[in-house]
């Protein structure tokens, strides 16, 4: 079992973006929680501009999620992603994702990756890599998601799902997801950020 994190060029993020735009900055006042709904909490917190105005806003306060991206050669020789079917409850309708998943409390990110794809597919990777993290909507949301890609894969067991998940593994063409993704049932923007991250580790973009 190997485990890599894949990191290329940088990005003015944290301290050195704060201290050149601090005007844009705003601090927190104060903080409550309205209502905790079981995969989430809602809050409301109060801030104020580096100008002194001041104003409440909404802040969802989410578990990280995790999003691998595991890849097959079939016998022919062409790559393939292991993806699988659901049902979607946001939006009603069956879409076509990677294999993904809450972080668990305390657990490490490497082992929720581990995981998702084990109880999802029943595989099992050898070779763990991170590609990367963005924030999914820093609009109002203060989680993360993680990007693993996941090869040499080997098949333990079956699906081991949990109570509510019924779900079919299917093997697409890398190639076909890369050019219907955005559209029909590759409807999970989550799963257009993995397959970026991808496509940049591939040297594809």
């Amino acid at each position: 079992m190997q485990v890599f994190s894949y990191t290329e060029g940088s990005s003015k993020y944290g301290a050195d973006m704060k201290e050149e735009q601090g005007h844009l900055s705003w601090k927190t006042r104060g903080k409550k929680k309205l209502q905790d709904c079981r995969i989430f909490s809602v809050y409301t917190v109060h801030r104020e501009s580096a100008e002194g105005v001041e104003g409440t806003f909404i802040q969802i306060d989410a578990p990280d999620w995790v999003t691998v991206v595991p890849v097959i050669t079939d016998d022919q020789g062409r790559k393939r992603f292991l993806m699988v079917n659901q049902y979607r409850h946001g939006n009603e309708t069956i879409t076509r994702e990677f294999p993904a998943g809450v972080v668990e409390h305390d657990e490490p990110k490497t082992q929720a990756a581990y995981r998702e794809l084990l109880e999802e597919t029943g595989y099992h990777a050898e070779t763990l890599i991170e590609l990367g993290s963005v924030s999914p909507n820093p609009a109002f949301m203060n989680n993360r998601v993680f990007t693993y890609l996941a090869l040499d894969l080997v098949q333990q067991q079956e699906q081991n799902l949990d109570e509510f998940e019924l779900i079919d593994v299917t093997a697409q063409p890398v190639d076909d997801v890369t050019a219907q993704m955005g559209d029909g049932v590759y409807d999970n923007g989550i799963m257009m950020i993995s397959l970026m991250h991808y496509l940049k580790w591939a040297k594809k973009i």
